[in-house]
C-alpha cells in the first residue's frame, strides 16, 4: 500500500461510541479491529526492512504509549527501546516553544534507528527531533507515526511508515489525549468541538 498508509472509509464504520464517552466523543474514526489490523501490518513493513541488524526504537512521549506496545510485540527483531520526552508551551493547545523533557539514554551511534510518534500534524516536532537524533550519527533513521494529518503541514517533513491518514479533526484515544484524558480509549475518536472550545483551547500542532 503505498505510501504506506490506509484509506479511512468513515462511512462503512459501524462502531459506535460506548454510552460512557457519547457527550465528549462525537464519533469513532478508526475501531479497535482497524487499529489491530493496521498496526500488525506497519510491523510487518518494519521488519522486513530492518531485518538482519539490531534496531534501536525512539519512542516520544507520551501519546505513543499503546501504539508503541502494540507495535514492538509484533516485531520478531533483536532492539532495543529508548525515549525522547518533547513539550510544546505556548497559548491554549497551539504550538509554542518545543522543550526536550527527555533525551536518549542509549548510544545510537552507527546503528539503525526507528523514530515513533503517535502523529504528524504540523510537523514541527519532527523537524525539531530529526535533526537532534541525526546528530548522534545513526547509520540510518526512519520515521513511523500512526496518524499523518497532512492538512496541517507546515514543515516539509513525511513519515517512512504511516497508519492512517485522517482528515483535519480533533482526534483523541489510543494514546492520544486532550488535556491529559482520553488516552486510554481503545479506538481513536473524533472530540467534540465543545469541549475543547469550552477550555478555550483550539486544535494541537504537534
Amino acid at each position: 500500500m503505498s505510501p504506506m498508509r490506509a484509506r479511512l472509509k468513515n462511512a462503512k464504520l459501524k462502531t459506535s461510541v460506548p454510552p460512557r464517552w457519547r457527550k465528549e466523543v462525537e464519533r469513532v474514526l478508526i475501531t479497535e479491529a482497524q487499529l489491530a489490523r493496521r498496526v500488525k501490518t506497519l510491523a510487518g513493513e518494519v521488519e522486513k526492512d530492518f531485518r538482519g541488524r539490531e534496531m534501536v526504537i525512539v519512542s516520544l512521549l507520551s501519546g505513543t504509549v499503546m501504539f508503541l506496545a502494540d507495535l514492538i510485540r509484533h516485531l520478531d527483531l533483536p532492539l532495543r527501546l529508548d525515549f525522547m520526552g518533547v513539550s510544546s508551551y505556548g497559548s491554549g493547545t497551539e504550538s509554542g516553544e518545543l522543550v526536550f523533557t527527555k533525551e536518549l539514554r542509549l548510544e545510537v551511534h552507527g546503528r539503525d534507528v526507528l523514530l515513533v510518534d503517535d502523529i504528524l500534524d504540523t510537523g514541527k516536532t519532527m523537524s525539531r527531533v530529526l535533526p537532534k537524533i541525526r546528530a548522534l550519527k545513526p547509520r540510518r533513521i526512519k520515521t513511523c507515526v500512526l496518524l499523518d494529518k497532512p492538512a496541517r503541514r507546515v514543515e516539509k517533513i513525511h513519515a517512512d511508515y504511516v497508519g492512517f491518514a485522517i482528515p483535519d479533526l480533533f482526534v483523541v484515544g489510543y494514546g492520544l489525549d486532550f488535556a491529559e484524558r482520553y488516552r486510554n480509549l481503545p479506538f481513536v475518536g473524533v472530540l467534540h468541538p465543545h469541549i475543547y472550545q469550552e477550555s478555550g483551547k483550539t486544535k494541537p500542532a504537534p
